[in-house]
């Protein structure tokens, strides 16, 4: 690979661990664990959320989730409400308790985020939502072919 190809790979990884890196600043400043802010924002996004769909949309491990969601259960945040869930998956919901605990935290998340858009327009952020969508799936795809053929040393690589 020619070295302006890699500098520019290397600048979107840096890109991508800065981005997670300010999320991971703002849970520390509030007190809450990054894992723990996964939860809230699938919570914000449908009002529940699920331990396979969190671990799916984040590539995370189910037990990683299954250990910060039952902290929230034990802490009287969340609840199971099967009502949401299908088959033998488990949806979980704030308690009251959980909407008073998380209330500030998803308003903070909230108002930090719309200030990041005014800053760049929602233009940009759809061009930039789009690009990241399209080059993950070029990524996928060439570790698929990658998998497929070996990794040029014989070996076959599991994914």
């Amino acid at each position: 690979m020619d070295k302006n190809k890699l500098r520019m790979l290397n600048e979107i990884n840096s890109a991508i661990i800065q981005f997670r890196g300010n999320y991971s600043a703002w849970c520390k400043a509030h007190g809450i664990g990054y894992n723990e802010m996964l939860v809230m924002y699938s919570i914000r996004e449908k009002g529940y959320c699920m331990q396979k769909q969190i671990c799916d949309q984040y590539l995370l491990p189910r037990q990683t989730i299954n250990h910060v969601i039952n902290a929230l259960r034990a802490q009287g945040i969340l609840r199971e409400q099967a009502s949401l869930a299908p088959g033998r998956e488990k949806a979980f919901v704030l308690t009251e308790r959980g909407e008073s605990y998380m209330g500030p935290f998803l308003a903070s998340m909230n108002a930090m985020e719309a200030r990041a858009v005014l800053r760049m327009g929602p233009e940009k952020l759809a061009e930039l939502t789009d690009l990241m969508e399209q080059y993950s799936q070029a990524l996928r795809k060439a570790m698929e072919e990658t998998r497929e053929t070996g990794n040029g040393h014989g070996e076959t690589l599991r994914f």
